[in-house]
């Protein structure tokens, strides 16, 4: 488990999950059990999901935000102070709206479907800068 941002930055190896996710807002009651749920929040307004799109669809569901989902599979401790900053900074230098999960080992970042690609360029290059900073601060 990594703290050190440094570290983080260039051990993050950004994977790009298949498929197309939604976040939708369902009533509290609602039954979301099943195929194709990634993610739950309850807030007062409502019970978000993130979920697979054709789940969505096949239930009927509206979505209000499509999604491509990176995973950074860097093994990060929630303690760890500046990720998340980072590659948010990162992808907002290049106009990229993100919306960011932090599980117990890994951070989710969903971005609109139509800028995976680029999302993916700027996390790489991202990493890539910080490998070379680590580098270059070595005795």
């Amino acid at each position: 488990m990594l703290r050190d941002l440094d570290t983080l930055i260039a051990s993050m190896q950004p994977e790009l999950q298949p498929g197309v996710y939604v976040f939708a807002s369902l009533p509290h009651d609602a039954a979301v059990s099943g195929a194709g749920i990634v993610a739950t929040f309850r807030e007062r307004e409502g019970l978000t999901v993130v979920m697979e799109e054709g789940a969505a669809r096949a239930a009927g569901i509206e979505p209000l935000f499509r999604a491509a989902w990176i995973t950074l599979t860097v093994h990060s401790d929630l303690n760890a102070v500046g990720l998340t900053a980072a590659f948010a900074r990162a992808l907002g230098d290049v106009n990229i709206s993100c919306n960011v999960i932090a599980a117990a080992y890994h951070d989710h970042i969903f971005v609109p479907v139509d800028d995976a690609g680029r999302a993916m360029d700027a996390l790489f290059d991202l990493q890539r800068r910080a490998g070379m900073l680590a580098a270059s601060s070595k005795p």
